[in-house]
Formats: structure tokens, sequence, C-alpha cells
């Protein structure tokens, strides 16, 4: 319990990730919410690359509920996520394939620039 309040303070999304109300039959996001909520609780609070991953994830996942674009972004390109069959931890590999798919959106974005009005 002590370790889940740890982390907590890293994960500042966690309550509005949790409190998001999606549509329903979107089981997609039911799914990928389950996902972040798993790996957060089981990462190692003494593991620096844990705790940087948790919060990668928890921007993800923020980013996920709150932006149009990038849900409909990672819905399309998350069926390309590969599992190997003797995967350990197949929910670390998931999660490393939802932040690839972050950075890689991020990169795009900054690359794109929308004029909404002509001058």
């Amino acid at each position: 319990m002590e370790n889940n309040k740890l982390i907590l303070n890293y994960c500042k999304n966690f309550d509005y990730i949790m409190n998001t109300d999606f549509l329903e039959g979107d089981t997609v996001s039911s799914r990928l919410v389950s996902i972040y909520k798993n790996f957060i609780f089981k990462i190692d609070i003494h593991n620096e690359d844990d705790i940087n991953k948790a919060i990668l994830i928890d921007t993800v996942m923020g980013k996920y509920v709150e932006d149009y674009t990038f849900r409909k972004k990672l819905q399309e390109e998350m069926h390309q996520i590969k599992v190997k069959k003797g995967a350990s931890d197949i929910i670390r590999t998931i999660v490393d394939g939802l932040i690839d798919i972050f950075r890689r959106y991020e990169v795009d974005a900054t690359r794109k620039i929308y004029i909404s009005k002509w001058i």
C-alpha cells in the first residue's frame, strides 16, 4: 500500500485517466486503461528505469484521454505492436510499444503546422 502512494506521486494523470468515461462499447480504451493500471502498480519503486517508464506511460495515457487525434492514431497503430510468443512480461512489451507510438506522434505533430485562417 505504501508503494502505491509513492507510485501515484509520479503519475500525475492517474485520477484523470481512471475517472474518464469512454463511449459505451469502447473496449480498446478500457483495455488500455487496464494495462496502464496493471503496469504502474507492478513496477519496482527502487528501479529508476521503471519509474521513468511509469511517468512516460502516464503522459501517454493522459494525452490519449485528452487528445482525440492522438487517440485515433494510437488505436490505428497499436495493432502493429508485436509481442513475441515467449515474452516474459506482455504488459511491459505493450507499454513499450505505446510509448514508441507516442514518441513518433510527437515528432510528426511538431513537423505539421496548421494554419486555420488565411492572413
